[in-house]
């Protein structure tokens, strides 16, 4: 069972407080993997570390960075299970101390298998990390500001990649193999105090309660809402999960929980889920982020000035998360996405075409079109496929499926960490409009298929889905409670099931209009909106 939690009563922090301060420390976990991703870009290039290696080829560099990415995939496809037998706080701890250790191994190496093997360790932290902490924050969260507690939370991994790169910079002065070495270092210095901390944190109220340790969840309930067991928001709060716990229990048994039965109830949810991520990493990130010096060298600049180059980005990449703090839960979450694809695969492209021509210029525009690429990638596919599928996950599955769409993010993050280096090599500029491509294609996807999940509390998202079964159910009994939640479902449903970007919604109500004025000229049936 994951450890207790100290209640209200003994804690000073409650309500909006606490909220935010629990943000702020899980947010070490998205730190680490953030900074772990970035830490290999500065030091690959490092005169020292190529001198203890040998000079490592395009072969060895892939492998030493992507063998984090297996190690990830091999924990988030396992961290389902393990987030809901011990609990997310519990798994929070694990992760960490698995990082730390991964990161002592990899501070004193003694040459590449050993390097190999603490990033292979280091990975098992990060993909236990990078599944649980979404899922905790979403779980904790009050459905207005979700969305923007979840970016503050990536814009902590974006400090953790921005904080390696700047850590790279300053210690490539450093006339030893301590150049190398301390920026390894200090992630394992991260990693435990994350661990340490995690102990004092209370545990996700909707995992209690769906443990049947209701009293325990009401007092976290109680504490978020300010630390009054009496107050009414926290008392209907209480009631919604546990009404969505019991509806969950009377379908089936713990085979409702397998992979097996999220697959065939919720197939439409696990395949947005999982195409996020997916486009996260084909839209051409870790291109930036594992070899952005490379890229710098490629075009013209040399040694410690192009890890300065990455560090220059690195700062406008961190800034640009902080306006998503406040327009996703504005704007919502395609809008964001959709923008930010557009310009992504513009930017892809100049960056290929200046590198293309190769003329005086080239330098200046490449940083210019990566810096505009990653401030973009920072407003909109950084943080929105982290906060998406908890979101749309119902509670009986959600550790699984984020387990599943989190391992997609970390194949398709080993993938292209693998063959970068080689396409670098063979393809060269054709490399970064190929990524521009796939911002199209992403552009395409959430278009046609996402739905807008803003401002919807977790325990209705099937109303989005068309599967408001929780409804059903209480009608089905017969019970008081379908007056009660029914009127209160309807309500927010009404409230929360937004409809399409503002642009959309004018041109089909403009579209409608003219049906409708000439329906008898016209074969076709009046346009409706969306049920």
């Amino acid at each position: 069972m994951s450890p207790g939690y100290t209640p209200s009563t003994k804690t000073r922090l409650v309500g909006q407080p606490l909220i935010y301060a629990m943000t702020v420390f899980i947010s070490l976990g998205v730190f680490l993997f953030g900074y772990d991703q970035g830490v290999m870009s500065g030091i690959i290039t490092g005169p020292y570390f190529k001198k203890y290696f040998d000079d490592p080829g395009a072969g060895e560099l892939g492998l030493m960075v992507s063998v984090l990415e297996i190690g990830a995939l091999i924990t988030s496809l396992a961290a389902g299970r393990i987030g809901d037998a011990i609990g997310r706080k519990g798994t929070l701890f694990s992760g960490a101390v698995v990082f730390t250790v991964g990161g002592a191994i990899q501070t004193f190496t003694g040459g590449i298998p050993s390097m190999v093997v603490g990033r292979f360790i280091s990975g098992f932290g990060v993909g236990l990390l990078s599944t649980i902490v979404p899922i905790y924050q979403s779980e904790i969260s009050p459905p207005n500001h979700r969305g923007a507690l979840a970016c503050m939370e990536f814009t902590g991994n974006i400090f953790g990649y921005a904080s390696s790169v700047w850590i790279d910079y300053f210690s490539s002065f450093i006339e030893s193999d301590w150049s190398w070495r301390i920026p390894l270092f200090i992630q394992c210095v991260i990693g435990a105090i994350l661990a340490a901390g995690s102990l004092a944190m209370p545990e996700s109220p909707r995992w209690l309660i769906d443990h049947d340790r209701d009293v325990d969840g009401m007092q976290v309930i109680a504490d978020l809402h300010g630390g009054d067991l009496e107050d009414a928001s926290a008392k209907a709060e209480f009631r919604e999960i546990k009404d969505r716990v019991n509806f969950d229990a009377s379908r089936a048994s713990g085979e409702a929980r397998s992979y097996k039965v999220m697959w065939e109830r919720y197939k439409r949810r696990v395949l947005l889920a999982m195409s996020s991520q997916a486009f996260a990493q084909l839209n051409g990130i870790n291109v930036i982020s594992y070899y952005a010096p490379r890229v710098f060298e490629e075009a013209g600049w040399v040694g410690r000035d192009a890890i300065l180059m990455t560090g220059i980005n690195a700062v406008i990449y961190l800034l640009a998360t902080i306006p998503t703090w406040v327009l996703v839960d504005r704007w919502g979450r395609r809008v964001i996405l959709l923008s930010g694809a557009v310009v992504m695969a513009i930017a892809l492209g100049a960056t290929g075409y200046f590198m293309a021509i190769d003329v005086p210029v080239t330098p200046r525009a490449v940083v210019g079109c990566v810096i505009i690429y990653n401030a973009f990638f920072g407003y909109s596919w950084g943080p929105i496929p982290w906060l998406y599928p908890p979101e749309i996950m119902p509670l009986t599955v959600r550790a699984k499926g984020v387990s599943l769409s989190t391992a997609t993010n970390w194949f398709f993050n080993f993938i292209v960490g693998l063959v970068t280096p080689y396409l670098q090599e063979a393809i060269e500029w054709r490399l970064y409009p190929m990524h521009g491509f796939f911002c199209v294609c992403s552009f395409v996807v959430v278009y046609f298929l996402y739905p807008e999940t803003m401002g919807v509390p977790l325990e209705e998202m099937d109303a989005v889905f068309g599967e408001d079964e929780l409804q059903e159910y209480y009608e089905n009994q017969g019970s008081e409670q379908a007056i009660l939640v029914g009127s209160t479902h309807s309500r927010r449903s009404a409230t929360h099931r937004l409809p399409d970007p503002s642009f959309l919604q004018v041109a089909r109500e403009w579209l409608s209009g003219v049906i409708r004025k000439n329906r008898d000229r016209l074969a076709y049936e009046p346009i409706r909106g969306d049920e």
